[in-house]
């Protein structure tokens, strides 16, 4: 058992087992079945390269029996930080193989996450690309290796320079010296219960997290999401999203593209101009996008051309999809929208296949599991009414029970009784669907009356002018909070006058009005590319100190 490591109590791990959500294999199992299966089809194109199951397996199975010589065991931590190329998928199915822990962060990663990361995790080694997108790894890795002692070895994808190549650690194998065959699997296996990787939290405050996932709840989750996404053997999977990223490796991402037997294609940026491209020419059938990208890729459709006639289906999740952005998928770029809602710690909705307008532009969907164990409670953990506003608190098959060597915080992120305080403020119909109001600290105090920003900025991103919309809370020593929209526009700003005058006009409460708004060209985000809310108030107040964006409150 990894130290550190909240298991789920005896008798939850045995339901979990008896009712079939954890079926005792392995993600290092999962791809030598399909590969035993289906050795000859394509799983993973990338760029112009292009490895079959049966390859993939085998570079995996070098990869595995490289790292066991260098001296990497089960359970010791291995700090992953690559981009979307092939040899993420390589290592990690090298490293569930031989129980080593992929820890993975993500490309936008600087050193002061990374040392984070690498010194929390106590990671042994740490595995970088040479160069992306103009940044050096090999610059951070230097520094790593000074400022994370328990850090021995350093490999890099493409030109190592003074460090070690992933590339030739594989080609040092030849396929008869691996031990036990390719075709066979590596002994001792990792045991279904160990823990399988580290994801990262998400938010915009504070050092990341690290979240345990176990190859049995990790399966679970990849396996239901593949049902709730209606992935095959014929799906073609467009991975936009930075890979590491829960969303885009198993929600059902990557991983759940493989489970499916699909072909993964690895898109290197997600412009429109790359990925519209990659959808024409490698007949892409699904991708997952986050709101803001959403809302590039409609406005492209305008300026970049392309055939996009093979794509089925956008999955959308990362963060709520206002619904007037939601309503103009279809037309704009011809496929069904999936609304996603879910976390890294576990619980998963989506909306269904088919469902009305209604459901699939207003809700985040259902949960994907019929024991997925919701409640909605007020602050003092009292139980509301379906419809009412409250805490979303879950516990289920493929939900943690607390955050990896973090005692103290898992106090508060868990009630005694197992259940993950997730922080989002929701609304469940009777039908079971959630509706996502926004964060328990995305309500803005103004003068005691509580505006919840997601619910606000949905109403704003109706006004035509406005292409996309951030509410921010800025101090005032009258009112303890006012609000200030931050817009982008699409053409001419509009005044604070005229987008108050809108809101009236919708009927929304006059405390909800705004008190300012400022028009910036872009607005900062997270690593995970969510708006960064706490950078955005820190620039809005810089505005107002100097002087600009003081329209008044009406």
């Amino acid at each position: 058992m990894l130290e550190g490591f909240v298991a789920w109590p005896a008798e939850f791990a045995a339901r979990y087992r008896e009712l079939g959500y954890w079926r005792g294999e392995t993600l290092g199992q999962m791809l030598w079945s399909r590969a035993e299966e289906t050795p000859t089809r394509v799983a993973v194109v990338d760029g112009e390269r292009s490895w079959t199951y049966r390859e993939l397996e085998h570079e995996s199975a070098r990869l595995a029996a490289g790292l066991r010589r260098l001296g990497i065991a089960r359970g010791e931590r291995v700090l992953v930080q690559l981009p979307n190329v092939a040899e993420f998928l390589s290592l990690s199915f090298a490293l569930f193989r031989i129980g080593a822990i992929p820890v993975f962060a993500l490309p936008a990663h600087r050193e002061t996450e990374i040392v984070h990361l690498a010194n929390l995790s106590e990671s042994v080694a740490y595995v970088v690309a040479d160069v992306h997108l103009g940044f050096d790894y090999r610059v951070l890795a230097r520094t790593i290796r000074e400022r994370a002692p328990k850090v021995r070895l350093i490999l890099v994808v493409g030109d190592g320079q003074e460090f070690a190549s992933l590339s030739e650690l594989s080609r040092t194998w030849s396929d008869a010296q691996i031990p036990g065959g390719l075709a066979e699997k590596i002994e001792p296996e990792p045991d279904p219960s160990d823990v399988a990787l580290l994801l990262l939290s998400g938010g915009t405050t504070g050092s990341p997290k690290l979240i345990p996932r176990t190859h049995d709840d990790y399966v679970c989750n990849i396996r239901l999401s593949v049902e709730a996404a209606g992935l095959h053997a014929d799906s073609r999977y467009l991975v936009c999203l930075p890979i590491a990223h829960n969303f885009a490796l198993g929600c059902p991402g990557a991983l759940g593209c493989l489970y499916a037997g699909g072909t993964v294609v690895l898109c290197p940026e997600a412009s429109p101009e790359t990925a519209f491209r990659l959808i024409e020419r490698k007949a892409i059938t699904v991708t997952a996008l986050i709101p803001p990208l959403v809302l590039l890729w409609l406005e492209a459709t305008e300026w970049v051309t392309a055939d996009l006639g093979s794509l089925e289906l956008l999955q959308v999740g990362g963060a709520r999809l206002k619904a007037e952005t939601a309503a103009r998928v279809r037309g704009a770029l011809g496929c069904a929208l999936q609304q996603v809602y879910g976390m890294a710690e576990g619980l998963l909705n989506f909306t269904g296949r088919g469902e009305p307008d209604a459901i699939v532009f207003e809700t985040q969907g259902r949960p994907v599991a019929a024991d997925d164990e919701l409640r909605i409670v007020d602050g003092n953990d009292a139980e509301v009414a379906d419809g009412e506003l409250g805490e979303l608190q879950v516990r289920g098959p493929y939900t943690i029970r607390g955050y990896y060597r973090a005692d103290a915080y898992n106090r508060q992120a868990f009630t005694s009784d197992g259940f993950y305080r997730s922080g989002d403020l929701v609304r469940k119909l009777p039908s079971g669907h959630l509706i996502v109001e926004g964060r328990s600290k995305d309500v803005i105090n103004r003068g005691g009356d509580k505006v919840p920003v997601e619910e606000l900025e949905n109403y704003l991103l109706s006004y035509p002018r406005i292409r996309d919309v951030a509410l921010v809370g800025i101090p005032d020593e009258a009112m303890g909070e006012r609000t200030c929209a931050c817009i982008i526009a699409r053409d001419a700003a509009p005044t604070l006058a005229e987008l108050n005058t809108h809101l009236r006009r919708i009927g929304v409460a006059a405390f909800k009005l705004l008190d300012r708004c400022i028009a910036l060209d872009s607005f900062p985000k997270t690593a995970l590319g969510k708006v960064n809310k706490r950078a955005l108030a820190a620039q809005v107040a810089a505005h107002l100190q100097a002087g600009r964006g003081t329209q008044k409150p009406l």
